[in-house]
């Protein structure tokens, strides 16, 4: 197996190199335990959260898809919701029985984000006359998952592609067919990038930077300084000395206090601060740069500067055309291909979002737009759906202008007004 292979590969080179190699069970302690191999910051799957960026990127883009209702519609002769469908009410309330479908998107939202790839066992019953109908959909731990290419047929005889899930130590195969897979940017079509592992650096850079302001105020906002002293100090001298200073000036406790020094010794703080480093600069590029990987505009993290009224209104439609209308492109394709069967394809069923929660405009806006559109290709009642408002015996006509009259009476003479200027 290549994959296999790859691995072999990078443990013999590690080895070659006189490195020690953690063995797996080791490594998933380590991260249980919020740390890292390497001694550095680790922002490797779930941990990345811990960074405010990366955690308010994540929590807008899965709270952005998960307010979306998700239907089946079914494409004869124009677009209809199939509310008869079996899945319907799946899809629109429950995917399984555990988890809205609320929930469910905001799962597979994350685990896209975190790991670059987002999965859901599709369980079918397995007996009675439902047999081989969908039951539910089932998320599952993307750091769980691997995908394996099978091109000599030595796993499954009938597909390429097999999914292998760590369950309780326990690995379980599934077809291509049983797992809704979505993926983040990829390069080969097959497994996604996780976009974390894209942007360790950043993101390391940006955690670091908090923890160095959890610990400037830790020790009571003071800097760092050197202490002079004119003669020689025994070791143990230097140490009780340097507990006791410490002790006296550290932490938020003594923050502006008066610091006694003895006779021969003078502190002289370090004139570094956080403005002369840049420091301030650095860390709002840090977290443009990490909004910018995530599709997330600038008003979005409550940078609003440099923003009004009018552009905040085009940056949200911006933000539904730039990233969400991709995203929710993939989870579209993937859940028609694999939820539908063949035959329930050629009769035009899909799943589609519905997207006006993002594009729902000013209340001015959108009645000017519906009145637009009641001139002649929208009716009454597909307007009043539109606002949650109930239909009317006669709003299933099309309008026409100038009187607004029903387009039927129009067409025979006993309705609207004349062209003729009066």
């Amino acid at each position: 197996m290549l994959f296999r292979q790859a691995v072999d590969a990078r443990r013999a080179r590690a080895m070659a190199d006189n490195r020690e190699v953690v063995s797996l069970q080791d490594r998933r302690l380590i991260e249980m335990l919020g740390l890292s191999v390497d001694g550095e910051v680790d922002v490797t799957g779930a941990n990345a959260l811990k960074e405010a960026t990366v955690y308010a990127c994540i929590r807008i883009l899965s709270e952005a898809i998960a307010k979306l209702p998700l239907k089946i519609y079914r494409d004869d002769n124009g677009a209809t919701k199939a509310t008869g469908h079996e899945l319907y009410s799946l899809l629109k309330l429950r995917p399984n029985p555990l988890m809205s479908t609320s929930d469910f998107l905001r799962v597979m939202e994350v685990q896209r984000n975190l790991y670059g790839n987002a999965y859901a066992n599709i369980e079918c019953y397995t007996r009675g006359p439902q047999k081989g109908h969908i039951r539910a959909l089932w998320p599952m731990d993307a750091s769980r998952v691997k995908l394996y290419v099978d091109e000599r047929g030595i796993l499954s005889s009938n597909h390429n592609i097999v999914y292998v899930v760590n369950v309780d130590s326990e690995e379980r195969r599934l077809k291509p067919e049983e797992v809704l897979h979505v993926k983040h940017m990829t390069l080969n079509g097959l497994i996604g990038i996780p976009p974390i592992e894209r942007l360790k650096t950043l993101v390391q850079s940006a955690a670091q930077g908090a923890d160095y302001i959890n610990r400037f105020f830790k020790q009571g906002l003071q800097a760092k300084g050197l202490i002079q002293y004119v003669g020689d100090l025994s070791p143990d001298a230097e140490k009780v000395f340097k507990e006791k200073f410490e002790q006296m000036s550290s932490g938020l406790t003594n923050a502006h206090r008066i610091a006694l020094m003895p006779i021969g010794y003078k502190f002289e703080p370090f004139a570094l601060s956080l403005v002369d480093a840049q420091f301030i600069e650095n860390s709002q590029l840090t977290i443009r740069q990490i909004a910018a990987a995530f599709g997330i505009k600038p008003h979005q993290l409550n940078e609003l500067e440099k923003s009004s009224y009018a552009s905040l209104s085009e940056q949200q439609r911006q933000f539904y055309v730039d990233t969400m209308m991709a995203i929710l492109t993939a989870y579209e394709q993937e859940l028609t291909y694999k939820l539908f069967l063949a035959p329930e394809l050629e009769q035009g069923y899909y799943v589609k979002f519905q997207v006006d929660a993002l594009t729902r405009a000013d209340i001015k806006t959108r009645y000017e737009a519906y009145r637009q559109g009641l001139q002649g290709f929208l009716t009454p009642n597909e307007v009043r759906a539109w606002e949650e408002l109930p239909a009317k015996p006669d709003g299933d006509v099309l309008l026409v202008n100038k009187a607004m009259a029903s387009l039927a009476n129009v067409v025979r003479g006993d309705g609207g007004d004349s062209d003729e200027e009066p």
